[in-house]
């Protein structure tokens, strides 16, 4: 079988190393890590226990991260911050509310403008 890989034939660490560098790519684990968080607009991945490889090639970083994540919600107070005033505004427009309730509708509902003015009888 020429030019690919072989059954029951592996590649050494310091092989594979040596042929990624022939065609440009680096790969080298990040020490030091601590906590991982992927943040999402509902939700938070924290990986207290992650791996974290950078591979670089052409000028790029790829970040690969092996762990197990814990999921947790987002925070309130990010939550918040992440509501736009003119949703608030618009909010309060059409449920005829004050914006304090609009923002508070709002934040109950992760961001959602119609399940916001829906609950407050809009």
């Amino acid at each position: 079988m020429r030019g690919g890989f072989r059954k029951g034939v592996s590649l050494s660490p310091k092989k594979l190393n040596q042929m990624m560098k022939q065609v440009g790519i680096s790969l080298e684990e990040m020490d030091g890590v601590e906590e991982v968080v992927i943040k999402t607009a509902d939700a938070e991945f924290v990986f207290d226990d992650a791996t974290v490889t950078v591979m670089e090639t052409q000028g790029s970083k790829i970040y690969q991260i092996t762990g197990t994540p814990v999921k947790r919600p987002k925070p309130e107070s990010e939550l918040a911050m992440s509501i736009s005033p003119e949703d608030v505004e618009i909010v309060a427009e059409k449920a005829g509310c004050s914006e304090e309730e609009a923002k508070a509708a709002l934040t109950e509902t992760k961001g959602d403008l119609a399940e916001a003015i829906s609950r407050l009888g809009g």
